[in-house]
């Protein structure tokens, strides 16, 4: 018997596969999650219906849009990608290029979409979820899936990179889409006060998008809502909070420990 053969993408898609289903499972049994719930009451089960339903409209005609954007980009050799080795540096820079370019995409388009009449028509479908959680990321209109999605073809028909950072981004993509919506906070206490990691988003921050229906409109990062002054001015005492109830519970008979 064959075992079937991956590329090294493939190899990174299944490592990654893996280590999602097994770190719910174990978070999920353990209580890991309950723990760190940012709204330990927002889950409705009503919610969660609409968020079937339109998540897999939307799964269906995104998919069919992009594919065929990118199979006609590509074959007409607008999308080109590097197939050459290629140091480390050069990979970073071109990942890097990609990350803050889209966090620049989404921070204005989303912020464009609050307003009316584009509110209504394209991104009221995701504020129904106001306590996100994991399926909240497909839970959008498609034309919604089509502006966010669309960045990627775009950023490659400007940029020919390598194929292993076309791997990156995707994951990037997946992951970043699934954390910030979780609804659950894993970043540590100390994650805002650090010069260097506060510029990055966290889920709390999102989740107060959707809690409040305004500010906190970047993607990856907090660069755009710091300059704009678009951050909830009372994000970080939040973020705290939810930290707080985390050591509240760790604490003997559910007190919090001494600081």
């Amino acid at each position: 018997m064959h075992l079937p053969q991956l590329s090294g993408n493939g190899w990174l898609h299944a490592w990654l596969y893996l280590m999602v289903a097994t770190g719910i499972v174990t978070g999920i049994g353990s209580g890991f999650f309950r723990a760190r719930k940012i709204q330990p009451n927002g889950f409705k089960w009503a919610i969660l219906r609409h968020e079937v339903l339109f998540a897999t409209i939307t799964i269906f005609i995104t998919a069919a849009i992009l594919g065929f954007l990118n199979r006609q980009l590509i074959a007409h050799g607008i999308i080109r990608f590097r197939h050459t080795p290629a140091r480390w540096w050069m990979l970073a820079i071109e990942y890097i290029a990609y990350f803050f370019l889209f966090d620049t995409w989404f921070y204005w388009l989303h912020r464009w979409m609050h307003n009316e009449p584009i509110y209504r028509w394209v991104h009221k479908l995701h504020h129904k979820s106001t306590s996100p959680n994991l399926l909240t990321t497909l839970s959008v209109s498609p034309i919604e899936s089509v502006i966010n999605g669309g960045f990627v073809p775009l950023f490659l028909s400007l940029f020919s990179v390598h194929d292993v950072v076309v791997g990156l981004i995707v994951q990037t993509n997946i992951v970043m889409g699934l954390y910030v919506h979780s609804g659950h906070e894993f970043l540590p206490r100390w994650w805002n006060r650090s010069w260097a990691s506060k510029w990055f988003i966290s889920a709390t921050f999102h989740d107060q998008h959707h809690r409040y229906f305004t500010g906190n409109f970047g993607g990856y990062t907090t660069i755009w809502d710091r300059i704009c002054g678009t951050m909830r001015p009372r994000f970080e005492g939040d973020f705290l909070k939810v930290k707080d109830r985390l050591r509240g519970a760790d604490g003997p008979h559910g007190a919090a420990p001494a600081t």
